[in-house]
């Protein structure tokens, strides 16, 4: 499945399994396409960089990190998001 319109935002979740790919194969084919916006979201270590498209490649806006919520990130950042939309809700202990 493909688009033929390249959307104004990406966002991948991260994993074990494939941050790899996600960084080195899919960011220069989104870069490639024009998507203006990558968000890259690592649950395990509960960050969020933000990415901005440049001319040629992609600059990094920002690193959010844990609770420190909330986000206010690009492309959506009229309207700030609160950790918990990112990470859930902690159990106590």
């Amino acid at each position: 499945p493909f688009f033929h319109v390249a959307p104004d935002w990406v966002c991948e979740v991260l994993s074990a399994s494939t941050a790899r790919i996600d960084r080195v194969k899919k960011a220069p084919i989104y870069a490639r396409e024009r998507v203006s916006h990558l968000w890259l979201v690592d649950p395990r270590d509960r960050t969020i960089e933000v990415l901005r498209l440049g001319a040629s490649r992609y600059e990094l806006l920002g690193t959010w990190a844990g609770d420190e919520g909330p986000f206010a990130l690009e492309p959506f950042d009229a309207v700030p998001l609160p950790a918990s939309a990112f990470w859930g809700r902690e159990l106590p202990p």
